[in-house]
C-alpha cells in the first residue's frame, strides 16, 4: 500500500504541473485578439536609439542604460494606450503571472513527490533526475499536443463551414 501512495502522490503532483499550465495556455490564447491589439500599438511607438557598443566596456552601466531605455519605451507605449487596451494588457499579465505561480507551486510539489518516490522505492538518485526531465517533457508535450489538436480541429471546422453553403 505504501508504494501505491507514493505513486499517487507522484502522479497527482505532476498533474498539478500539467493542469495549471494547460489552463494558462487556454486562457491566454483566449486573450489573443487583445494581445494582437497591444502588440500593434507597441509597433507604432518608435524604438529609442540603440545604446553604443562602447558601453560593453562597463557592463553594469550598460545594463542600467538598457533598463532605463526599455522602461522609457514601455512608458511611451502605456501613454499611447486607451483605457480598454491598458485594462486588457494588465488583465493578460495578471492572468499569466497567476498561472505561472500556480504552475511553479505544482512544480515544487512535484519535485518533492518525485524525490519521495525515488527514496521510497530505494532507486538510484539518478532516477530522480530522469523522472524530473521525463515528467516535465511529458507535461509540456501534452500541452503542445492538445493545443495543436484544438487548433487543427478549429481550422478544419472553419474550412468545412467555408465550403458548405448551408
Amino acid at each position: 500500500m505504501h508504494e501505491a501512495i507514493l505513486w499517487c502522490g507522484f502522479l497527482g503532483a505532476w498533474l498539478l504541473v500539467a493542469g495549471p499550465l494547460y489552463q494558462a495556455v487556454l486562457e491566454l490564447e483566449a486573450e489573443e485578439l487583445q494581445v494582437d491589439r497591444i502588440r500593434a500599438l507597441g509597433e507604432t511607438v518608435p524604438a529609442p536609439p540603440e545604446i553604443s557598443a562602447g558601453w560593453w566596456l562597463v557592463p553594469p552601466v550598460r545594463w542600467l542604460l538598457v533598463r532605463r531605455r526599455r522602461e522609457r519605451h514601455q512608458q511611451e507605449i502605456l501613454n499611447q494606450m486607451s483605457d480598454d487596451d491598458f485594462d486588457a494588457m494588465t488583465g493578460f499579465v495578471n492572468k499569466a503571472v497567476g498561472w505561472l505561480l500556480v504552475g511553479a507551486g505544482g512544480f515544487l510539489i512535484a519535485t518533492k513527490e518525485t524525490w519521495e518516490l525515488v527514496v521510497g522505492l530505494a532507486w538510484a538518485h539518478v532516477a530522480f533526475w530522469l523522472l524530473m526531465v521525463l515528467m516535465f517533457a511529458l507535461s509540456i508535450g501534452h500541452i503542445a499536443a492538445r493545443s495543436a489538436h484544438t487548433r487543427r480541429a478549429a481550422d478544419a471546422r472553419s474550412a468545412e463551414r467555408a465550403t458548405d453553403p448551408h
